[in-house]
């Protein structure tokens, strides 16, 4: 008697964790999306936490140390710069400045380069060429110099330091954002697409941005880590908002010249900024691998 033959069932594919699982175990966004978060909540409500005004300067309690070194005051946690300012106030106001350039500058810098760099890769031929020229013209300039020259003619302010930083890096979008069209419109999707007879346009909005979006996300958040150092960058050599508004690069220029007796005021808004920067750079990566399907596999 022949033996019954057993047919054992194919086992189903795995399904990819979802987009909201892999953010929350994605220890990039954790870390990064975390003290971003926290960072803009500071901004928010800096009025309400900072311990001391800003701009109160008393001469008497001029570079006090922190509170755990000796000769420090109660209530000046971070110690206070040579006129007497807190420290801690103005790292906590700084933060209003540095996220309001990086979110302002990122975002249109985002969106100029993207629609430039679409147009390029997707249409091509003489589009593509005065792009392209224009675009490679532009990035032979060293940007942090261009930007110093740019803000150095707009005036100082923040809006000026935004539209140098916009006028600088929409290039750094459209360069990526036409390879990667480039690259889109080579593959089977988009040829079907063609061969059932979509317009153009539809292809382009429908089909190609959706997947250049994660590269993008990543882009963006790189580029609000830049801006943040480029801000701080203009506030040290005094191009950026008034001396007396705080912001991190002008407690650095400031605590350079008084590091010998007073480190801690070079040592916070260093740290800040480092740790900024940080944040961000992890943010981009962990949203990539989160949000493309390719890397979620």
């Amino acid at each position: 008697m022949a033996e019954p033959i057993t047919i054992t069932a194919p086992t189903a594919p795995t399904k990819p964790p979802s987009r909201f699982k892999t953010l929350l175990t994605e220890p990039k966004v954790l870390f990064g999306g975390g003290f971003i978060l926290l960072l803009l909540v500071i901004a928010i409500l800096a009025p309400l936490i900072a311990p001391k005004d800003p701009l109160e300067q008393d001469l008497m309690l001029g570079s006090l140390p922190p509170a755990w070194l000796d000769g420090a005051e109660p209530g000046y946690y971070l110690g206070t710069d040579d006129l007497g300012r807190d420290v801690l106030s103005r790292l906590l106001y700084g933060s209003r400045i540095a996220l309001f350039v990086a979110v302002s500058s990122a975002s249109l810098a985002a969106l100029i380069g993207t629609v430039l760099g679409l147009l390029a890769g997707w249409y091509g031929g003489w589009t593509d060429r005065i792009i392209s020229r224009i675009v490679d013209i532009w990035m032979a300039f060293p940007p942090v110099l261009l930007s110093i020259l740019l803000v150095a003619v707009f005036g100082s302010g923040v809006h000026s330091v935004i539209a140098a930083i916009v006028i600088i890096d929409w290039t750094r979008f459209c360069r990526v954002v036409r390879a990667e069209t480039l690259a889109q419109a080579q593959l089977d999707y988009i040829t079907a697409a063609r061969t059932v007879g979509f317009p153009r346009m539809k292809i382009l909005t429908r089909e190609i941005f959706p997947n250049i979006v994660p590269v993008l996300i990543a882009l963006v958040s790189l580029e609000m880590g830049i801006a943040v150092v480029v801000e701080a960058i203009l506030s040290f050599v005094g191009l950026s908002v008034s001396s007396d508004t705080p912001t991190w690069g002008g407690m650095i220029a400031q605590g350079r010249q008084l590091i010998h007796h007073a480190w801690w005021l070079l040592v916070a808004p260093l740290a800040v900024l480092f740790a900024t920067v940080l944040a961000f750079n992890q943010l981009g990566g962990g949203l990539r691998r989160a949000f493309d399907p390719v890397m979620r596999r």
